[in-house]
């Protein structure tokens, strides 16, 4: 049998099935060493000159993140997400136009609005989930770059993936997809249509609260992916051996953990959405979510870990609530194997499109009954 014959989830599950040829190690050994020998003839047969642009522990997570994309260009691994949705933008030049999310990770949308113009790049911010909107608000011959999010964090909007590549082309564009809270295992953004799909590593990838990292793969290898990877090489953002080898590690249980989170998440919506003191529940799994028949269409295996709940009471209710649970932890960051609490608005400050009495839910792999029971008590506990 052919290792391409295997399910990608024995395929991550083996990291490709590579044992070390020096030791017969099930484990990849971590290269550490930042330079190499030169040949006599002075070439580098190895294929390796020096660490700031290329690694062997980083290589070998990146053909696993390629696999996981089916992404004929293969995947870059960056020092964190940032790091590499900033590097995507290495296709656009001073004059472009792009349209972004209004719905959006929080650090990322205020790094557009604050140094995509200083480098002579318009953005417009759209509501993605509405096909006719994306399409009115492309500028003819100025448009270059669609960047969506699916699901839009915190609010978990869904975006039609096909739809909007569609646009994207034939503007002219190209599409670039935020899959970080669906992951590989629920959503495969270059077979509908995008042009690249970009990922913070940092959270289901690697699963584990332990890893910073960003990944960007692509649908082909052409100029605008050259860019991408000439950004990574002369800006050093390359991800460290080390933090490689954790992600690699983390990635090995991808499959296991992120059917469990998405089953607890699941599970919990459900049963908020009946509570007493929860107003609404934004998980697209749930039948009335707005998007939920697109999710349903191009995500498989349910609907992934996220979800967030609006407090009866507002924005005091949500807060006392989030200090009253246990089991949850009040951090930020997701997609790790503990479940964590945030009161989103309050991190992201003033001008967010956040509601005040939003928190936002990543669902861990404990145990549902126990992490309902603390919920249920944290909400009575905030309600008097």
């Amino acid at each position: 049998m052919n290792e391409t014959d295997l399910h990608p989830a024995t395929r991550v599950a083996q990291a490709m099935g590579r044992i070390d040829q020096a030791t017969r190690a099930v484990i990849a050994p971590i290269h550490v060493s930042t330079t190499f020998i030169r040949d006599p003839d002075n070439q580098y047969s190895s294929g390796f000159v020096y660490g700031r642009p290329d690694n062997a522990t980083v290589r070998e997570a990146e053909a696993v993140l390629a696999m996981l994309e089916a992404a004929p260009a293969g995947a870059l691994l960056f020092g964190s997400g940032m790091a590499a949705a900033i590097a995507v933008f290495a296709v656009l030049n001073a004059g472009d136009h792009m349209l972004a999310p209004r719905i959006m990770y929080w650090a990322l949308r205020h790094w557009m609005m604050t140094e995509l113009p200083r480098r002579g790049i318009a953005v417009d911010f759209v509501a993605m989930d509405d096909p006719a909107a994306v399409l009115a608000a492309v500028l003819p011959g100025r448009t270059r770059l669609i960047w969506i999010e699916t699901p839009g964090n915190p609010l978990w909007t869904i975006t039609d993936i096909a739809a909007i590549a569609g646009i994207a082309h034939a503007a002219g564009a190209r599409l670039a997809v935020d899959a970080t809270v669906a992951s590989p295992y629920h959503l495969q953004p270059l077979a509908l249509g995008a042009d690249f799909v970009m990922h913070a590593a940092t959270k289901i990838l690697n699963g584990h609260s332990d890893v910073v990292a960003g990944v960007v793969a692509g649908a082909r290898d052409d100029a605008d992916w050259q860019r991408i990877v000439t950004a990574r090489r002369l800006g050093g953002a390359i991800l460290g051996p080390f933090e490689a080898f954790l992600l690699m590690r983390g990635m090995r249980t991808l499959f296991l953990r992120a059917a469990a989170q998405a089953a607890n998440a699941a599970a919990l919506a459900a049963r908020l959405a009946a509570h007493d003191h929860v107003a609404h529940v934004l998980y697209p799994g749930l039948p009335d979510h707005p998007g939920h028949a697109i999710a349903a269409a191009q995500m498989r295996n349910g609907f992934g870990s996220m979800l967030s709940i609006r407090v009866r009471g507002g924005a005091a209710h949500a807060i006392a609530t989030a200090a009253a649970v246990r089991v949850w932890h009040r951090a930020t960051s997701l997609g790790g194997v503990e479940s964590l609490i945030e009161h989103r608005a309050s991190i992201e400050g003033e001008g967010t499109p956040c509601p005040d009495d939003l928190l936002r839910l990543s669902v861990g792999i404990e145990h549902v009954e126990d992490l309902y029971a603390d919920l249920d008590r944290a909400l009575r506990a905030a309600s008097g």
